[in-house]
């Protein structure tokens, strides 16, 4: 026999040889194995107090939370068709049996229309009742039935205190009735409105908020509305630990004025006044009047606006500086400020003209 041939034979012995093995060990196998079962469960005892409180709450504020979904008309490049086209979800609750439903502004910003999906999965179109953007809040209407809406619970928050127990119900990344729990890390923090305008009491919170939460109830452990989530601080633009609140007490001012006029109607002075990153640039601090509405309550005082001299130069009018004793140093803060007071009630409004202090004696009048 050749070489070769001996090696093939050896290789053919040895193939023959780990085939009989294999044979022999899956026989083995076969005889051992026995008929499926499974393992044996091991039961757990009730709940805790605890867990139980936090599914109950959940069982009864979750029907009180919408899903909203924001539609924008977008022109195609080429074929000039216009379509609809989804422009970003968020969450929201039912504010009463009227189906009025509470989100942020920022959630239905820019949509051409918006649809609300209730707990139960229904879907219906939603109209716009009314928005305030300075305080990132808006409230739709739907058409459904009362049998269908639950509305939430209303708490209050100028009583909570760091470190209560709170919880978050939304829809974060679409997955809809999320909860999540936390703390109430700080309260009166302030943070930037959409357009510009400081919303002061804000609640932070290290309950997980991430996107599609926003508008979406922040709960006490009674399972009262404390806060509508609205804003998150993360570099990636996901839960980083930090989440803001918008304070109960500002939506339960907000929104009964927003179903009744479609905006905020506030105490004012009847003046206008200059835009705030004009006057900063300018180096003044308060707020800046340019004009005063004739048969004011200002005209009548003697408020004087921006105006121009001899040469056509513009000058600065008076400078608002204190309601009633408190600084203003800016028109934001103005605003904020007299969200304090109700129409008709007079103020002491202090102004600097021309370097002087000057105390007037203002009612307020409703804004238009």
């Amino acid at each position: 026999m050749t070489r070769n041939g001996i090696m093939l034979a050896r290789t053919v012995l040895i193939g023959l040889t780990v085939a009989v093995g294999l044979l022999s060990t899956a026989h083995s196998q076969q005889a051992l194995r026995t008929e499926p079962t499974s393992r044996v469960v091991t039961l757990r005892g009730e709940l805790t107090a605890d867990e139980l409180g936090l599914t109950e709450l959940f069982e009864e504020a979750s029907p009180s939370v919408a899903y909203i979904t924001s539609v924008a008309l977008r022109r195609d490049f080429f074929r000039l068709n216009v379509m609809e086209i989804p422009s970003g979800t968020g969450s929201g609750f039912v504010w009463d049996d009227r189906g009025n439903i509470v989100t942020n502004f920022h959630v239905i910003r820019g949509a051409h229309r918006a649809e609300v999906t209730l707990a139960d999965g229904s879907t219906w179109e939603a109209s716009l009742v009314g928005t305030a953007q300075e305080k990132d809040l808006a409230v739709l209407h739907i058409e459904a039935p009362r049998s269908q809406l639950h509305p939430i619970r209303i708490g209050t928050s100028f009583d909570l205190r760091v470190g209560q127990t709170v919880l978050a119900i939304g829809n974060p990344f679409g997955y809809d009735h999320t909860l999540t729990s936390g703390i109430v890390s700080a309260i009166g923090r302030e943070i930037v409105s959409t357009d510009g305008v400081p919303i002061r009491d804000v609640i932070q919170t290290d309950a997980a908020i991430n996107p599609g939460n926003s508008g979406g109830p922040l709960l006490d452990s009674a399972g009262r509305l404390i806060g509508v989530n609205t804003a998150i601080v993360s570099p990636s633009g996901s839960y980083a630990g930090v989440g803001f609140a918008i304070p109960v007490d500002t939506v339960n001012w907000v929104v009964p004025q927003l179903i009744a006029y479609g905006k905020v109607r506030r105490p004012d002075l009847g003046v206008e006044l200059a835009a705030d990153h004009i006057v900063r640039r300018s180096g003044i601090e308060g707020a800046v009047v340019i004009g005063v509405e004739p048969g004011s309550s200002a005209e009548a005082a003697g408020v004087r606006p921006a105006y121009r001299d001899r040469r056509g130069r513009v000058m600065v009018g008076d400078i608002i500086i204190a309601v009633d004793g408190e600084p203003v140093r800016s028109g934001g803060e103005l605003g904020l400020t007299l969200e304090k007071y109700a129409v008709g009630d007079v103020v002491t409004v202090t102004v600097n003209r021309d370097g002087r202090d000057v105390e007037k004696r203002i009612t307020l009048g409703a804004s238009r």
